[in-house]
């Protein structure tokens, strides 16, 4: 065997023991070391659940419908032509529309006003609470304040 194949047989193998070790790493990373943080209940709430966030009461509408937004959250800026659409079709159908927060009321509507979307109704809530693993997420409930559909 010549000495250049010789080289180039040798830097073969190390470039294949490379893929193998980084391919390693990267499963093990993936399906051992999880993140432990997330939320292990279901990422959105479930038909029949109640819907709890202080301060709303549920029985002045049959049809409550709550948008679970975050200032700041990319999607949530990119819907806001759907959700300026949505207020009008809400108001029109007389349906209640109310926007709950992760973060303070304030907050909330100077987000609302940025993206120009006139929801005057404004929760704080705890989004673990009411299930939401991510934003935004719509909920609609009854008077009873139980989930009809998310």
């Amino acid at each position: 065997m010549s000495p250049a194949s010789r080289k180039i047989e040798v830097g073969a193998n190390i470039a294949i023991i490379l893929v193998a070790i980084i391919l390693g790493v990267v499963l093990v990373k993936k399906f051992v070391f999880t993140d432990d943080t997330a939320p292990s209940g279901p990422n959105q709430p479930q038909v029949g659940a109640k819907v709890f966030i202080p301060g709303a009461d549920f029985s002045s509408n049959d049809k409550n419908l709550i948008l679970a937004l975050k200032k700041g959250c990319k999607y949530c800026s990119e819907s806001a032509s759907f959700y300026q659409r949505l207020v009008t079709a809400a108001s029109e159908k007389n349906v209640r529309l109310m926007a709950v927060f992760p973060h303070s009321v304030e907050e909330g509507q100077g987000y609302l006003k940025e993206l120009n979307v006139p929801v005057t109704e404004n929760k704080e809530a705890d989004f673990m609470a009411l299930n939401v693993g991510g934003t935004p997420t719509v909920i609609l409930a009854n008077s009873s304040g139980d989930v009809v559909r998310a």
